[in-house]
């Protein structure tokens, strides 16, 4: 793979500790949820990050997409909720359920837009292919 962007970011104290970026733009508090066995402080945690990453990575993917189709898009969202459970195996995993709204396109052209950029374009999307179960729900 070419790289064409990295960062780098170090994380103290795991999920109940601190986590900054190289460059200072990300600076939290980790914080375990009370889910579970934290005490509930003030503070973030992997699967919200996670989620915004995705979902940010996501809706870029179907506005660049959008352009190169030259469809007029007005608006979108995304809204990525992401689960973290047991494995049968042991150990844990995540799932991903995701509500992608997509304005000034007929459903079917939304659909359709959605589906190729979660099967052929989002980086997420194509790193967690065959390991998290992604659900995605066009609204």
């Amino acid at each position: 793979m070419k790289t064409i962007y990295s960062t780098t970011a170090t994380v103290t104290g795991g999920r109940d500790g601190h986590g900054r970026s190289a460059d200072g733009a990300l600076d939290v508090t980790l914080a375990v949820p009370r889910e579970m066995g934290g005490e509930g402080k003030p503070g973030t945690n992997p699967e919200q990050l996670f989620a915004v990453g995705y979902a940010a990575c996501f809706q870029s993917a179907i506005r660049h997409v959008a352009r190169r189709q030259n469809k007029a898009i007005t608006d979108s969202s995304v809204t990525a909720t992401v689960g973290l459970g047991p494995r049968e195996a042991g150990g844990f995993q995540l799932a991903v359920d995701m509500e992608v709204r997509v304005a000034g396109i007929s459903s079917e052209e939304a659909a359709e837009l959605v589906r190729f950029v979660h099967a052929e374009i989002c980086p997420y999307s194509n790193a967690v292919r065959g390991n998290v179960d992604v659900r995605i729900r066009v609204i």
